[in-house]
């Protein structure tokens, strides 16, 4: 398994990093208060939520936010988890809505280390920006990649702002592509 340490980081992908989460922190946040209305209701119409566990994240910046999704499933009986990194690696543990979360270092929050570890059927990923092929550049670190494929062949569905979109993402071997992305527009199948 590559170790995220020894993932040079491609100096095309950070400029397009960086272009991309510059015009998604440049949304304004009401509009952006609505586009989650709509990812919202577009993830949740999509057919493969009929099993868990299912993981999201804990929103951070101006990332899409998750939670009214992860509430929506909770209500359904669906068992959820979210992601802490531990020691360079990314785990899953169970939590539901209102139940506690800590500090996780990158500037997340996290169910406590007391949770039990769980393995997601579906994930919910954040991202910086996608192509229509499926594939995502997140923050560099290369967590979700080597996540979905040691979870393989779990179903991953990336949810975004439709600002989020460029032309292709240049993938590289390590990169994993998604299943579903998600925008407040439209909902796009990959692959």
């Amino acid at each position: 398994m590559t170790d995220s340490v020894s993932l040079a980081p491609s100096p095309r992908k950070a400029a397009l990093r960086a272009e991309a989460l510059a015009r998604r922190d440049a949304l304004e946040l009401d509009d952006r208060l609505l586009w989650d209305e709509a990812i919202v209701a577009r993830v949740l119409a999509l057919p493969v939520f009929t099993q868990g566990p299912i993981s999201a994240y804990w929103p951070m910046r101006s990332e899409a936010d998750p939670r009214p999704i992860l509430e929506a499933l909770h209500e359904r009986g669906l068992l959820l988890c979210l992601p802490a990194i531990v020691e360079k690696r990314m785990h899953f543990r169970r939590w539901a809505p209102w139940e506690p979360i800590v500090p996780g270092g990158f500037g997340t929050l996290v169910p406590a280390p007391e949770q039990p570890e769980v393995k997601p059927a579906i994930l919910i990923v954040p991202l910086a920006a996608f192509d229509r092929r499926g594939y995502r550049i997140g923050y560099g670190k290369g967590y979700y990649d080597r996540a979905i494929t040691e979870l393989e062949p779990a179903l991953t569905v990336g949810i975004a702002y439709a600002a989020q979109e460029i032309a292709e993402v240049p993938a590289e071997p390590h990169d994993r592509r998604l299943d579903w992305v998600v925008t407040q527009d439209e909902t796009i199948r990959c692959g």
